[in-house]
């Protein structure tokens, strides 16, 4: 075996706090398995904008104690050199997330902060909250939010200015993220960093609040017949409160999917989005006669949404379909304040916010810009992330919007009409939008790296038989928006291809949008470009 890798597994082992994580290098250092090793040897977790993600397991390519309690001395040591001193720590019910959460405590009372604990596995807008109504400069959540089981991770919340950065209790952007970067790489040994026991475990107090303010969305209650499902996740006990709080009908609960558990057991992945996942819902929905369906992801900070589709049946609604309804409904009701969406989100909520006279901002993919948006009354982005309220959740909120779109139907309802009805208001004043989202999951990152770099060496001249008519590379904007790692093609017809890096995950992303004047010719362009586009992205 490589000597300096044994060297390195041998010095890592030493310094690590969990004696489980390293028994399990010993075990492969002494059986010689250097292939293993090198898996979890593969440099250290990237720390960026999204936190940390990645897989649970040893070594510092991964999620564990010795990763996270360095990541953890990190952020002391850049809250320290900011005047910082406060931190609220919460997490999902993921393998690992209370262990990480004791963790980032101990690191972080040994650091001399005040830390908060939430009390219990809760939904990441909660902790979102708290860390703007504690008035909190951290706010860290331990969650790996929609990815697959066996991965963890790291979020990491703002709550004054920092950077030259308005954050208000947002998810931090460059350079924040670098800074802290830095001072990651420096902490070279855990067990010299000193740890604390001195934490407060918060009460109800907090959530008590959350439920309170968020309830207030919905001032007209129905009777609806709403079913809901948590994926596995934390989010039922928090969205039943809100909703008994606000006088809407009892939730009817998918079972199997209620109550937290890490394995995932009925789904593929644990994301409302993949094929299947609502299944369940949707059979509950048809047995219970219910007139929509909620989706949460695991840690409750995304919302999906079914309708009875009174052409094709029970369907789930598209992430553009559902910013559209909500963004046309708080137009038409609330005119004030800015609206924006993710780059690779639709174009209505632009052509509504025209037609309203409401102030409309473009950023980039990630819910950590449009947070940055000054008096945000609506934001969304396509990956069915929402704000309909930025000053209780400077984030997207998967609770908040499921009350708020709940209310919309039950609005619709009394006027004699539905979710359908609204969207199709909506295509008969701008043309139909038909957006769709194909990802190909890759075994490594840098596959996806070489297609990109191809694309720009060599631009295609025509995609699924239709001219290529200009490519605005995203790495070099010319709209005034950071440059990032992507790829905008405009095809013949005025269709918009926008191929990017998923930033959670192994994937490449590629979005669709065709304008049309009906949905059966969107679907038929669609159709058109589906296969050409996979194999395209195949490389």
């Amino acid at each position: 075996m490589n000597t300096a890798l044994q060297s390195e597994v041998r010095a890592w082992i030493a310094d690590d706090p969990d004696a489980t994580t390293a028994a399990k290098l010993q075990d492969l250092l002494d059986a010689g398995d250097e292939t293993t090793l090198r898996t979890y040897f593969n440099g250290f977790l990237q720390f960026g904008t999204a936190g940390l993600r990645g897989p649970i397991g040893p070594g510092p390519s991964c999620m564990n104690r010795a990763v996270v309690g360095r990541t953890a001395a990190g952020i002391a040591a850049y809250m320290k050199e900011r005047g910082m001193s406060k931190v609220v720590v919460g997490r999902d019910a993921r393998y690992g997330s209370e262990d990480f959460t004791r963790e980032t405590a101990e690191i972080m009372s040994g650091a001399g902060m005040q830390v908060f604990v939430l009390p219990r596995p809760l939904p990441t807008p909660v902790l979102a909250f708290a860390t703007e109504y504690l008035r909190c400069d951290i706010g860290i959540m331990v969650t790996a939010s929609h990815n697959p089981p066996q991965d963890n991770g790291y979020k990491v919340y703002i709550g004054p200015t920092a950077d030259g950065i308005n954050y208000a209790a947002s998810q931090i952007i460059n350079p924040t993220d670098g800074f802290i970067a830095q001072h990651i790489d420096a902490v070279t040994s855990l067990a010299s960093c000193p740890r604390g026991d001195s934490w407060t475990v918060l009460g109800e107090e907090v959530i008590t609040e959350y439920v309170r303010r968020t309830a207030q969305l919905a001032p007209r209650p129905g009777d609806m017949k709403i079913v809901y499902t948590a994926m596995h996740g934390v989010g039922t006990e928090t969205i039943q409160r809100v909703f008994n709080h606000a006088g809407f009908a009892t939730l009817i609960l998918v079972d199997e999917q209620c109550a937290p558990d890490p394995d995932f057991p009925t789904v593929a992945f644990p994301n409302p989005e993949e094929p299947g996942a609502i299944d369940l819902a949707l059979a509950k929905a048809r047995d219970f006669g219910a007139e929509l369906v909620i989706a949460n992801d695991p840690d409750a900070d995304r919302c999906a949404a079914a309708i009875n589709d009174p052409k094709t049946g029970w369907r789930m609604l598209r992430g553009d379909e559902l910013g559209i309804i909500l963004g046309e409904w708080i137009a038409r009701t609330k005119p004030t304040g800015t609206f924006g969406n993710s780059i690779v989100s639709s174009s209505a909520l632009r052509k509504i916010s025209a037609h309203y006279d409401v102030d409309f901002k473009e950023v980039l993919t990630g819910f950590k810009w449009l947070a940055k948006i000054e008096n945000l009354a609506f934001g969304y982005e396509e990956a069915i992330g929402y704000s309909v309220d930025s000053e209780t959740v400077n984030d997207k909120d998967g609770i908040s919007a499921a009350l708020f779109l709940v209310q919309v139907a039950t609005d619709l309802k009394r006027d004699g009409l539905t979710l359908s009805d609204l969207l199709d208001e909506v295509w008969q004043r701008h043309g139909f939008h038909g957006t769709e989202q194909i990802s190909i999951r890759v075994a490594e990152m840098t596959s996806i790296t070489r297609l990109l770099a191809g694309l720009r060496t060599n631009p295609p001249a025509e995609i699924a038989g239709r001219a290529v008519e200009s490519i605005d590379d995203l790495a070099q904007p010319r709209d005034g928006l950071p440059p990032t790692d992507g790829l905008r093609i405009w095809l013949a017809g005025g269709i918009r291809i926008i191929v990017r890096p998923s930033g959670t995950e192994a994937k490449m992303k590629c979005y669709i949008e065709v304008i049309t004047k009906t949905s059966e010719e969107a679907l038929e362009v669609l159709n058109q470009l589906r296969d050409p586009l996979k194999k395209f992205l195949a490389g």
